[in-house]
């Protein structure tokens, strides 16, 4: 089962800092290696052509020790005549010695051939004599033999979509009633059209296939979320090209936001449309509300965004939250420590930082933060309800001579009412 997220809650930043667009996925390395093996052996089931400028040789115009000494492959070591087994022809396989498969002329014996492939569990092998039934048998044949051999079965299943044989796969889901698996494959088919109407149109349709109720969810979503990115994309171009938005002026775009995944896109509605009311589909509460996304990701992103604009009034707006009485207290779903890093990466002034720093509230972690971003006021404090005296002091050969903080140290130690623990 193929699992689409639509959702993403790392690298906000980057993402929008680069702005990609969507990109070709490569194939994995064991599969360059399955595609060079099979390679091989598909010349392997071609019949051997002479040299245009030498006759044809036979193997015995070579004798075997002469064959043995060359260490590499030659084509006296592909036998074409001698009558191998279906065993002996898959041991040689293993081996890199290319065989001849056409002399396996009945299904008994190209089935037979297959499962002494599976027997020895050599990926390579097997997917190369997938190759030769497929091209030998018909569809319906091969189908119903490999329904009763599920890691043969397996295998073909993961060469097509590999090698993107959309249509052979699919008649091989149906066949096998995987109506879930058909609607994936199809499903899957969107990334290949780059319009971006064509692509809502192939979505619309993919929403009636048969998907289990979760991945149903997914694409209905991914559906909506184009259709909003084609409707602020037309928008924003105007607003860009006439010059109306202040914003757009300062920060131009750099690049389309259609196909970008869920959060691309709010970010980019937090940076561009934060302050627009809910009603409107580029707004930032709009697409939390439409697509269910939870607090600790809205916050995140809308942090990173306001934070990028250092729209630090927006920063401490976003983390305060008010309770029935109307009393007001700043709360972090992400963790003030996420806060301040965020912060920081956008080079925000001590003053903001240390705010942030201040609500951390593992000590350990508030001292560590406070004393990699100079935020010596923070550091003080800590010491001093600590009652840690010697910290204090040691502290005090760090800060700038004559500067307030030394003085405000001077004061703490000289305090007679605290009770210092050494």
């Amino acid at each position: 089962m193929m699992t689409m997220t639509l959702r993403s809650s790392a690298g906000v930043e980057s993402q929008w800092a680069v702005f990609p667009g969507p990109s070709k996925r490569q194939p994995p390395a064991a599969l360059m290696l399955l595609k060079g093996e099979t390679q091989a052996y598909r010349r392997a089931l071609l019949p051997m052509q002479p040299s245009p400028s030498k006759p044809p040789l036979t193997p015995s115009a070579v004798s075997s020790k002469e064959e043995t000494n060359l260490g590499v492959f030659s084509p006296f070591q592909m036998d074409y005549s001698s009558d191998w087994s279906p065993k002996d022809t898959v041991r040689r396989m293993q081996r890199g010695k290319i065989c001849s498969l056409e002399r396996f002329r009945s299904l008994q014996e190209k089935l037979v051939l297959l499962d002494e492939a599976v027997a020895v569990h050599d990926g390579n092998v097997i997917t190369a004599i997938l190759i030769f039934l497929k091209r030998t048998l018909k569809r319906e044949i091969l189908f119903q033999e490999l329904e009763v051999r599920q890691v043969a079965l397996r295998h073909l299943i993961h060469f097509l979509k590999e090698t993107g044989e959309q249509t052979l796969l699919l008649d091989l889901l149906r066949f096998l009633d995987r109506t879930e698996e058909v609607a994936l494959s199809r499903y899957r088919e969107h990334l290949s059209i780059q319009d971006a109407e064509k692509r809502r149109e192939f979505l619309k349709g993919c929403i009636r296939l048969p998907f289990s109720s979760e991945d149903a969810v997914h694409v209905q979503d991914h559906y909506t979320l184009l259709e909003r990115q084609i409707i602020i994309e037309a928008n924003d171009r105007h607003l860009e090209a006439s010059g109306q938005s202040e914003i757009f002026r300062k920060y131009p775009r750099k690049a389309s936001i259609l196909n970008m995944p869920l959060v691309t896109t709010l970010f980019y509605s937090c940076f561009y449309h934060y302050t627009e009311a809910e009603g409107t589909f580029s707004s930032p509460t709009n697409l939390k509300k439409t697509f269910k996304i939870p607090d600790k990701q809205y916050v995140l992103t809308a942090l990173a965004a306001r934070a990028k604009l250092r729209a630090w009034h927006d920063v401490d707006a976003l983390l305060t939250t008010k309770n029935w009485l109307g009393y007001t207290k700043k709360r972090a779903p992400i963790g003030f420590h996420r806060v301040v890093e965020i912060l920081q990466r956008n080079s925000a002034p001590v003053q903001v930082l240390q705010e942030y720093v201040r609500l951390v509230e593992d000590v350990e972690t508030r001292l560590n933060l406070a004393m990699k971003y100079k935020c010596h006021d923070v550091v003080i404090d800590t010491y001093r309800d600590l009652k840690d005296r010697h910290q204090l002091m040691a502290y005090r050969c760090k800060v700038e001579r004559g500067s307030a903080e030394e003085d405000k140290i001077d004061s703490i130690l000289s305090n007679l009412q605290i009770r210092w623990k050494n």
